[in-house]
């Protein structure tokens, strides 16, 4: 069995290296949004690596703007957008395993942020499962996205955020995907309830945290 090493210090001139995965243009804003703007803030030796796969309209402007919102352009190694349909990425498997094995080539990340392997939305669970499928030896963090579904689970792995952290992510999520406001769950009050609930679970100091699924932890 493979294990993940948990490195959060690597020392010397090498960059802490964190991979972003998101299916769609807010996913991971909302789902590690927090996380990110933490790291960013507290490690100036990290280099982001930000992958949307459907970003199509609006919807790709959006995920720019995002990237840029959340992580300082001296911190982002890379910014990739792709354009797969919506809803439809389990029927284009094979051209998203291309992206990922490209991905590989190019970066050995000491983090990862993905989604979900029980997330209800198909395209997330793919993501998942790509991720895993790729990236045998390396520290995966799987984050959770709120939605009508219903499929908030148990968590193990806690990040716990200050609170002006937390009301920054949730405000520039609503700033900037402003393309989702029709949607009666894309609200602030969902993305602070989440981290406030999450705080509590895990005792936070602020009372605000965002959680993770980790599948495998070598300490």
């Amino acid at each position: 069995m493979t294990m993940i090493r948990l490195r959060p210090d690597r020392g010397g001139d090498t960059p802490l290296q964190i991979l972003c995965l998101g299916c769609h243009s807010d996913d991971i804003e909302i789902g590690c949004g927090g996380a990110v703007l933490q790291i960013a803030a507290e490690r100036r030796d990290v280099m982001f690596h930000w992958v949307v796969f459907s970003t199509k309209g609006v919807r790709a402007s959006e995920a720019e703007c995002g990237a840029k919102e959340f992580v300082d352009p001296s911190q982002m190694k890379r910014v990739i957008l792709k354009d797969f349909q919506d809803g439809f990425m389990p029927f284009a498997g094979a051209d998203i395993k291309k992206v990922f094995e490209e991905l590989k080539q190019e970066i050995s990340p000491d983090i990862i942020f993905t989604h979900n392997r029980h997330d209800a939305h198909q395209d997330h669970r793919l993501i998942a499962e790509m991720t895993w499928n790729t990236f045998r030896d390396h520290l995966i963090l799987e984050y959770e996205i709120p939605k009508y579904d219903g499929d908030m689970g148990r968590p193990g792995v806690f990040i716990p955020l200050p609170a002006d952290v937390c009301e920054k992510k949730a405000n520039l999520i609503v700033k900037t995907f402003r393309s989702q406001s029709d949607k009666r769950w894309f609200e602030r009050e969902t993305f602070m309830s989440l981290m406030r609930l999450r705080g509590m679970e895990c005792n936070a100091p602020s009372g605000y945290a965002e959680a993770f699924y980790g599948r495998k932890l070598l300490l």
